[in-house]
This record gives structure tokens, sequence and C-alpha cells, in this order.
């Protein structure tokens, strides 16, 4: 077949063309893809996922409190923290963000509702009905209300009677005492004795404060008594101050969700 120096030239210029597009393949192939932080990084999706439910938990809590009673508000807002914290910690601990919210709204609906004005009341009442007789009125972490009775004006040694000191304060627990308040009583000694005495001798305590506030209008099912003898001393039992400190009474009140 007859070329000529045309076609040749055309022929060669093809070949050209088809090395070029075979070179740009294979630089395309080696070149790095496209780098997507998102889909690389299994947990900023988790975290972004668990961004949503933060903002949606707290689109609805704004939307719901103005009309909502006090209770209401409590564990509302008990709820969208608990949201908040269960998605994020479910979005960058591998588990399902959405899921991680529902659950924390659950816990977060209890906890939140565990403290009212009420209970503030109530704090603010016993502090001043106790005030300069030793016994310490708090808020715990927990959000319960606790009285700590010191032996001094609480019980004597060995025995279990409420001495009078005592009374003003435990009538001021009972005053309006809301019907989703729990009570909790838990009785202490010091180290005096063995076992065997300490132990039945606190819940004797704890169950003479109980009789005493059921006698007084607390349903007996909202009382809850324990006795923990020598086993959680608040101070040094080898002195008698420290002894003294140990022999107590500590009642708790928690507000319950409705």
């Amino acid at each position: 077949m007859h070329l000529t120096s045309q076609s040749f030239q055309r022929a060669a210029a093809r070949a050209d063309k088809r090395a070029d597009m075979r070179a740009d393949m294979r630089a395309d192939a080696r070149a790095p893809m496209p780098f997507n932080a998102q889909a690389a990084n299994p947990d900023t999706r988790r975290v972004s996922s668990a961004m949503i439910a933060v903002v949606a938990s707290l689109a609805l809590l704004g939307a719901g409190c103005e009309s909502m009673s006090e209770r209401q508000q409590g564990t509302a807002k008990g709820a969208g923290v608990g949201a908040v914290a269960g998605a994020v910690l479910g979005g960058v601990t591998g588990n399902n963000a959405g899921r991680g919210a529902v659950i924390g709204a659950g816990i977060g609906a209890i906890a939140g509702n565990l403290w009212s004005k009420r209970m503030e009341d109530k704090r603010r009442d016993l502090a001043a009905a106790s005030a300069g007789t030793g016994i310490d009125v708090a808020r715990t972490d927990d959000n319960r209300l606790k009285v700590n009775v010191p032996s001094d004006i609480s019980f004597d040694t060995g025995r279990s009677n409420i001495k009078p000191e005592m009374r003003s304060v435990l009538n001021e627990l009972t005053k309006n005492l809301d019907s989703d308040v729990r009570v909790t009583v838990v009785g202490h000694t010091d180290n005096t004795g063995s076992a065997a005495v300490n132990d039945p001798l606190s819940l004797d305590r704890a169950e003479a404060v109980k009789d005493y506030l059921t006698a007084r209008g607390v349903p007996s099912q909202r009382v809850l008594v324990q006795g923990r003898g020598e086993r959680e001393p608040i101070a040094n039992n080898g002195t008698e101050s420290g002894r003294a400190q140990n022999r107590r009474v500590e009642i708790y009140l928690a507000e319950q969700a409705s």
C-alpha cells in the first residue's frame, strides 16, 4: 500500500494522541482520590448525627416550656439535658445517637425533676428551724435534701429514743411535704461496741425517726429506713468528739418525677 506524506503525518498524530490518552489515564490512576474527612472518619459521622439529635432536643424543649407547670418544666429540662448527653455519648462511642438521645431523655427526665422550688423552700425552712443546733441541712450532688442530725440532739449513747431537741426539726420536715417526696432515714453509730450491737442499734434509731414521721402524717410506704452501724464514719473514732459526730441520723428527701 502506498502511503503519502500526509497520510504518514495523520497516522503519527493519531498515535501520539493515543499515547497521550494512555499517559493521562495512568496519571489519573496514580493520583490520590479527593479526601472527604467526614466519609473517612466514622467518629465525625457519629458526632454529626449526635449534633442533629441535640438540636432537635433543644428545639422541642424551647417550644413547650412556657405553657408547662413547674414540675413539667423540671421534667422537660431534665429530658432535654439528658437527650443532649445521650446523643453525644451515643455518637462518640459508636452507638446509635438517636437511641442514645431517647435513653438520655428518660434518665434526664427523672434527674431533672428531683429539685424544685418546693425542695428549695423545704431546705430553707429546715435550715431556719435547725439554726444553732448543729444540724446540717444541704442539697446533695444527686439533688436530694440531706438533714444530718448529730448525736447530741438526736439520741443518747446506746439508746434509740428521740431527744426533744430533735423533734422541732422533724416537725418542720413533715410540714407541707409534697406527695412525690420520698424519705430515707439512715442510722449510724460509732465504733464503741460490736457490730452485733451497733447494727441493730443504728436500724432502731432509723425506725424511731420513721415512727415519729408516720405518726405525724407521712405515709409509712414513703419512708425507707437503713441501719449502717459503724461502717460509714465521718470523723475519727479515736476521739470523743469524733465518735459523737459518727453517732448520727441522716434523713434524705428526694422528689420523684411524676
